[in-house]
C-alpha cells in the first residue's frame, strides 16, 4: 500500500524494522533490544502523525483508493443484500447501488455511492458521481422503505454529482432538489453515513436524514478544497488552506453540530483495517436506528425538520 506524503516517515521506519527482523532471523542474531526500540519509535511516530491530522491530510485519507467503499461495507456489515436496479424513467446507474438488506436481524433499505479502484471499475461506477437516474432510483428505494416501514441507510462517498451534458439534459438539479424535498417528509427512520468524500449536492441528494454520521477521516463540504482554492486563491495549490478554512473534517463538523456522530476509524484510516472500520460503522448505525425507532412518527418528522432548520443559524459575538 503506497503511503501518502505525510506517512513517509512511518513507511521508512517500517522498512527499517523489517530489515532488523530479517537480519536477526537470517543471521540468527539476538537483536531484540534494537527491534523493541524501533517498534517504540514507530509507535510514537504513528501516534504523533495520526493524532494530529490536518483537514487536508484527512481529505487525502478520504480519497485513498484502498479505503473501503459502499459495497465493501455492505459485505461486512449487512446480510442478504438484494440489489434493485433502475429508476423507472431512464435506466440504471451503477454509481448509486441500492436495495434491501438485513442489519442486526432487521430488514432495511440501503443506498449509496460506489467508486471504483481501477480504471475499468471507475468507468463502470462513473468515479462515484451519480447521474439523475441514480438519485431517482435512490428516491424510488426510499419510497419502498416508507411503504414497508423499513429504516433507510444512505452511504455517501462522492466528489459530487456528475456535471456532464447528459446529466444536465436529464435534469440533475431537479433530481437532487426533488430528493431534498421528499427526504424531509419521508415517514420512516433514516440514517446517512459519509464514508469518504461528501461533495456538494451530490452528497446532500441522499443526505437529508434523521441522523448524519461521518467516518473519522471523511470530509463533507459544499465544494472540494481544490475548487474553493481555485475560486478564492486562483490556484489549486492553496487546497490545504481551503480545507482548513472551510471546516470540512468530521471533528470540526461535529463541533459545529452539523453532524450527529463521528465514527472512529482504525489508526491511520479505514483502509488499514476494513473489518474494524465496518464493525465501528455497524455499531453506530444500529444504535442510531434503535434510538429513532423509539420516536413517534410526528416526533421523528419534527426533529428532522428542526435539525435542518438549524443548519442556517449563526450567532455573532
Amino acid at each position: 500500500m503506497k503511503p501518502l506524503d505525510f506517512e513517509k516517515p512511518i513507511a521508512e521506519l517500517e522498512t527499517e524494522l523489517e530489515k532488523l527482523k530479517n537480519k536477526a532471523q537470517g543471521q540468527d542474531i539476538d537483536m531484540s533490544d534494537e527491534i523493541t526500540a524501533m517498534e517504540g519509535k514507530l509507535t510514537d511516530t504513528r501516534n504523533r502523525i495520526y493524532d494530529n491530522l490536518s483537514p487536508w491530510q484527512r481529505v487525502q485519507i478520504a480519497r485513498h483508493t484502498s479505503r473501503p467503499f459502499m459495497l465493501d461495507y455492505i459485505s461486512h456489515v449487512f446480510d442478504d443484500f438484494c440489489e434493485l436496479h433502475g429508476d423507472r424513467h431512464i435506466g440504471d446507474d451503477n454509481a448509486m447501488p441500492g436495495g434491501f438488506a438485513t442489519l442486526g436481524g432487521q430488514r432495511v433499505v440501503v443506498i449509496g455511492h460506489q467508486k471504483g479502484r481501477d480504471t475499468k471499475e471507475n468507468l463502470k461506477r462513473n468515479f462515484g458521481s451519480a447521474h439523475p437516474e441514480g438519485y431517482r432510483k435512490a428516491l424510488r428505494l426510499m419510497k419502498l422503505a416508507e411503504k414497508f416501514h423499513l429504516p433507510v441507510v444512505a452511504m455517501i462517498d462522492t466528489p459530487g454529482a456528475f456535471p456532464g451534458i447528459g446529466a444536465e439534459e436529464r435534469n440533475i438539479a431537479e433530481a437532487i432538489g426533488f430528493n431534498l424535498k421528499e427526504m424531509m417528509t419521508l415517514k420512516t427512520p433514516t440514517v446517512a453515513i459519509v464514508l469518504g468524500e461528501g461533495g456538494s449536492g451530490g452528497a446532500l441528494g441522499i443526505g437529508v436524514t434523521d441522523r448524519v454520521l461521518m467516518m473519522e477521516n471523511a470530509y463533507y463540504s459544499v465544494i472540494s478544497p481544490e475548487g474553493c482554492a481555485a475560486i478564492l486563491w486562483k490556484h489549486r495549490k492553496h487546497a490545504p488552506e481551503a480545507a482548513e478554512a472551510m471546516k470540512i473534517a468530521a471533528p470540526d463538523l461535529g463541533a459545529l453540530s452539523l453532524i450527529d456522530e463521528v465514527i472512529l476509524e482504525p489508526k491511520g484510516g479505514a483502509h488499514h483495517d476494513h473489518v474494524q472500520a465496518a464493525e465501528n460503522l455497524r455499531h453506530a448505525v444500529n444504535s442510531q436506528i434503535h434510538a429513532l425507532q423509539q420516536l413517534s412518527m410526528d416526533e421523528l418528522l419534527d426533529q428532522r425538520y428542526e435539525k435542518f432548520r438549524k443548519y442556517g443559524e449563526w450567532q455573532g459575538e
